[in-house]
């Protein structure tokens, strides 16, 4: 029988929600109120899935998001996520056809991006992503930290304070849009995240646990950080602790925010061990600790992948470092999404504009690359160094590589705090 991909109409939402948690290893059946709150988040326009006769078979939707880019500029993004493919149904170009199809609408509508969540690193680099952000995670030994155990607050004068979900609904938004407009890889968050994450909107099976939440707020009284948390394995053993907590989330604005925070979780009675959730690889957490060695490395993994689809446009969003230059990229997309010629131009204030070659006006290639490989280099974390070592990254000019990988890399590493 002919599998058919269509976009969903509200009479397929209780089959995709099933296949959807099939190809998750979820409770293939799912109760009313779950395909509700479910449904009440798509839009169905991008929204798609493989059915085969009556049967899903496969699931897939997008999402508008804003991605902020080095520079602080707001890029419109298109955010996958929900892809699956029945375990019945594989190695047919389910997930090509709908991603091939998604990725056509996207540029259509003028998003510069698509970005996603890979479950697993080899899927995604076959339709033009590239991994765009990095995420560590770090088990602290809270006794071998050295830290002073009497700790009764910030020094600066700011405030930890307790907060309860409603504060959180009415205070968390503002603060993360402040937040994300200095971090390259952060993405807006939608009125329902803090409905889901604060208990308001839930549904059966999701296992959402109540977290504590703390802000920070300075010593003007305004809030510069949040934090939530949840307490693990209340065990004692031998009269001793054995407590863990698990950090959900930390976002700061400050640097005495981040760090304040970082101090208030770590001096919580009878925590033995703090999870630190992902973070960005470089984050200042060890270098906080007396002996950053009690911050072992449970994860360094790739997290935010992503496709362009109009490099003229992305490009010239970012700034730039390294002052005035001109480089010509070859940009290499089978797909025909976004490939070509492009010359991009740097001012000494880190601006660019970032034009097609044409005919009129030919030039060589200075570097030549693969779109997904760009998408590597775009956020600033991967350098055009290691990628020409690797043979990913071609120079035809001598020292366009060394130009390219001054150009493109930032003081911090770009970070994705949202899983979507």
């Amino acid at each position: 029988m002919t599998i058919d991909i269509r976009t969903v109409k509200e009479s397929d939402l209780a089959e995709w929600v099933r296949a959807l948690n099939t190809g998750f290893h979820r409770a293939p059946t799912s109760p009313p109120e779950e395909v509700a709150v479910r449904g009440s988040r798509l839009d169905l326009d991008r929204t798609r899935g493989a059915f085969d006769g009556d049967r899903c078979v496969a699931t897939f939707r997008s999402m508008p998001r804003e991605l902020t880019v080095p520079g602080g500029a707001v890029l419109p993004a298109s955010a996958v996520t929900n892809v699956s493919v029945t375990s019945t149904h594989r190695r047919r170009g389910l997930a090509s056809r709908m991603m091939a199809a998604d990725l056509a609408d996207a540029k259509a509508r003028g998003d510069a991006v698509s970005i996603l969540i890979a479950a697993e690193y080899p899927i995604y680099g076959r339709f033009g992503f590239g991994p765009a952000t990095w995420v560590s995670e770090w088990s602290v030994d809270v006794p071998r930290a050295q830290l002073d155990r009497r700790y009764s607050g910030p020094e600066d004068g700011g405030r930890v304070d307790l907060a309860a979900q409603e504060e959180v609904r009415r205070l968390g938004p503002d603060l993360h849009d402040r937040f994300r407009a200095g971090v390259p890889g952060a993405i807006n968050r939608p009125g329902y995240w803090w409905e889901m994450n604060t208990g308001q909107a839930q549904y059966p099976g999701d296992g959402w646990r109540e977290p504590y939440w703390a802000f920070y707020r300075n010593p003007a009284g305004e809030v510069e950080g949040l934090a939530a948390w949840v307490v693990n394995d209340r065990e004692w053993r031998g009269k001793l602790p054995h407590t863990e907590l698990a950090v959900l989330g930390l976002t700061a604005t400050t640097a005495a925010a981040e760090g304040a925070l970082w101090r208030f979780l770590l001096s919580l009675d009878w925590i033995a061990r703090l999870r630190t959730g992902f973070r960005p690889p470089d984050d200042v957490l060890p270098l906080l600790l007396g002996d950053p060695r009690a911050a072992l490395v449970e994860a360094n993994a790739d997290f935010m992948w992503l496709r362009l689809l109009d490099v003229p446009v992305a490009l010239s969003a970012r700034t730039y470092a390294g002052g005035p230059a001109s480089l010509v990229l070859e940009v290499r997309d089978e797909a025909g999404l976004a490939g070509g010629r492009f010359r991009l131009e740097t001012a000494a204030d880190g601006t660019a504009v970032c034009a097609p070659v044409t005919a009129a006006a030919p030039a060589d290639a200075d570097l030549s690359m693969d779109v997904g490989d760009l998408a590597c280099l775009y956020l600033g974390d991967e350098s055009a160094s290691r990628l020409a070592a690797l043979g990913r990254v071609t120079e035809h000019r001598a020292g366009a590589v060394a130009a390219a990988t001054g150009l493109f890399r930032t003081p911090r590493r770009p970070w994705c705090p949202d899983v979507f």
